[in-house]
């Protein structure tokens, strides 16, 4: 838990963060970093190495393999050690608390600080490393990578995606970004797959949903993995969260990715509720919100 993490940052020495540094650095070169090169990447002396190894598998922050070599690496909990010191030397956040969300792909807890913030780690590749290399488009030219890399992309595509449409598009703020975490605002509202709404209603929050839509491809981005599990709705509107698939628009294949999340958003609707949803034609949908003139979900109806 990154609760029990937060403790363990307070546990450990300088030294003990140039090793988990060192592991770190190794990892860019090779899944299992070897034993004998972590003098070197951390700085300290083959005594000293050895001293801090300890130290940090006691606290399950590395684990070691034996394979052609004694090789060590990273767990998340060691990423998240590293990634959460450096939040708090920038004054990010002053501590973690209650989760907000677990999932395969990221886990969420409140920040601690002047306000209201949410914590997100990315997990990308840890449990699916294989499955997201296969996915994600920031895999395809890095295929010896592990999964500390794409953990990373995961958070740098998001924070990246979020800064540029915010504050157009409800989407949580994005405040600091480093490694394969985030720190946003913690916003208010239900996952839509988790509501019910009134009939009177439906329309209007799917109208929502493309309008917000059509603002991040004003500012640049599609989501690109839009669902009824990324949208949060509450009495002020809803709120578009998860980006790290997000694209730019002139990826090349980003005709495809707008197109599917319309049809995932229509879908889900037109599921529920079938006498509020009527059929709609797709690419005028999608042509409307690349010319940022979506009028109503009912004007593009076959």
């Amino acid at each position: 838990m990154v609760q029990n993490i937060a403790g363990i940052v307070r546990e450990l020495e300088p030294k003990d963060f140039y090793l988990l540094s060192g592991v770190e650095q190794g990892m860019r070169f090779s899944e299992w970093v070897n034993r004998e090169k972590l003098p070197n990447y951390s700085q300290l002396t083959e005594k000293e190495v050895q001293y801090r190894l300890d130290r940090c598998m006691r606290r399950e922050l590395i684990e070691r393999r034996t394979i052609q070599y004694e090789g060590y690496q990273l767990t998340f909990e060691g990423y998240d050690v590293l990634s959460l010191r450096t939040f708090s030397e920038r004054g990010t956040i002053d501590g973690v608390g209650a989760p907000l969300g677990v999932g395969k792909e990221s886990d969420v807890y409140e920040a601690m600080s002047y306000k209201p913030l949410a914590l997100k780690y990315h997990r990308e590749g840890y449990t699916n490393f294989r499955e997201v290399m296969r996915e994600r488009d920031y895999t395809s030219e890095n295929r010896h990578v592990s999964w500390l890399y794409t953990a990373r992309k995961a958070a740098e595509r998001e924070y990246e995606a979020l800064e540029a449409v915010y504050p157009r598009v409800s989407v949580p703020r994005p405040i600091d970004q480093n490694r394969h975490a985030i720190v946003m605002d913690k916003f208010d509202g239900v996952e839509l797959a988790r509501t019910k709404l009134e009939s009177e209603q439906v329309v209007g929050v799917v109208d929502l949903v493309f309008d917000e839509l059509a603002g991040a491809y004003t500012e640049g981005y599609i989501h690109a993995d839009l669902s009824e599990y990324n949208i949060a709705i509450d009495e002020s509107g809803i709120t578009i969260f998860d980006w790290p698939q997000a694209v730019p628009v002139d990826h090349e294949n980003a005709v495809e990715f707008l197109d599917r999340d319309i049809k995932n958003v229509h879908k889900y609707f037109a599921r529920k509720y079938p006498r509020e949803i009527p059929a709609i034609d797709i690419p005028a949908v999608r042509d409307a919100i690349i010319s940022n003139s979506f009028d109503s979900l009912r004007s593009y109806s076959e």
